[in-house]
């Protein structure tokens, strides 16, 4: 029963990371829970946001500074949401996937030269 327990105060840990936090509902401590947005960037987010809610997340990468593409990505993935909506950009992992995957074809093409013929 204990261990029953425990599982369930976990699994309720576990979903409550998983939450999305949206920026235009979210409080500076939801905001914080974000990885990768600490004090000073949700300060700037709840400072664009006193202008009006943003409309998706263009408008957010737009009017806060220190947010870009690539950070969107990086949020959303980590649980943010803009109005309701996860970040529609490239992923942030895929520049490095190309290169290193170029780097082996190069490294391939290499070996090849050097091989007798």
């Amino acid at each position: 029963m204990v261990r029953f327990l425990i599982a369930l105060v976990l699994a309720a840990f576990a979903f409550a990371a998983q939450a999305a936090v949206d920026a235009n509902k979210a409080n500076q401590a939801d905001l914080e829970t974000v990885k990768g947005i600490g004090p000073g960037l949700s300060a700037k987010i709840l400072a664009a946001r006193k202008s009006g809610e943003f409309k998706g997340w263009t408008d957010l990468v737009d009017r806060v500074g220190g947010i870009g593409p690539g950070n969107a990505a990086r949020f959303s993935q980590a649980g943010l949401t803009v109005a309701g909506a996860a970040y529609a950009g490239a992923p942030a992992t895929a520049p490095a996937a190309t290169k290193d995957a170029s780097a082996g074809k190069q490294a391939r093409a290499m070996e090849k030269s050097k091989a007798p013929k």
